[in-house]
């Protein structure tokens, strides 16, 4: 094969590949007969769970003793803190909120403030270091039981500040951890599409301005990753119900 044949051959499989990675990004578009879709979340086969930690480095910023970290917290009525419901592969619809094109993250007293936080996919995250000591921020694109590193940096000092641009490949949501205090962790949800929505503590959730058609649906919870929440169907001006469960 000649060097010439080779060169198209790659150039259109580079073309292909681009073509797909374009028809695959969220199209921002006017929805002017969007429909909606409303529900109740509960815990289902979910259990509380949290992991002790002991506060072995910086006393007088991190405390003293030990550190519970929430991985599951279910509320009194049975639905899960920190959820997410969302429509898988969305191709096209509203815009983005802005405020999740840049988010912030603060190191205070060695934790993470927000502890739990959502943000679009593209959008740009800031760390804040408020600590007088180190801290190294790591985050974690989770992708099933597998994760990937999105943000490795060290922060030495106090007022020190990173921003990065946010891309995941597969997953809906990132650990986030220090390297330098390991009882420091939270979760974010990263949103492909804004078509998604946190569930409140009585469980309920909306999700409108949906473009008319079927969609498959989703729940997502840091510690208990993706479920599967099948099909529906979303018509025009009107509210779909579905009712969901971990």
């Amino acid at each position: 094969m000649n060097k010439l044949f080779k060169g198209m051959l790659c150039t259109v499989a580079l073309l292909g590949f681009t073509g797909l990675a374009q028809a695959a990004k969220y199209k921002e578009i006017e929805v002017s007969d969007g429909g909606s879709i409303s529900g109740k979340v509960m815990a289902g086969a979910a259990v509380e769970k949290t992991k002790t930690f002991t506060i072995s480095k910086d006393p007088k910023i991190c405390g003293e003793g030990s550190r519970e970290v929430p991985l599951v917290e279910i509320n009194k009525n049975g639905t899960v803190k920190n959820s997410i419901v969302f429509l898988y592969k969305v191709k096209q619809g509203k815009a983005f909120p802005k405020e999740l094109m840049n988010v912030t993250i603060n190191q205070k007293k060695c934790e993470f403030t927000p502890s739990f936080s959502v943000m679009a996919n593209g959008g740009k995250l800031t760390a804040v270091n408020s600590d007088a000591t180190l801290h190294n921020i790591h985050t974690y694109e989770l992708i099933g039981k597998a994760r990937r590193t999105a943000i490795n940096v060290s922060q030495p000092n106090a007022g020190d500040k990173v921003t990065k641009k946010i891309k995941m490949r597969k997953g809906a949501g990132m650990k986030i951890e220090c390297d330098a205090h390991d009882f420091m962790h939270a979760y974010m949800f990263v949103a492909q599409s804004p078509y998604y929505a946190k569930v409140g503590e009585n469980g309920e959730f909306t999700i409108t301005d949906i473009p008319p058609g079927e969609y498959k649906i989703r729940l997502w919870q840091g510690f208990l990753g993706e479920i599967k929440g099948g099909k529906v169907k979303v018509s025009t001006g009107a509210d779909t119900k579905i009712d969901l469960s971990f």
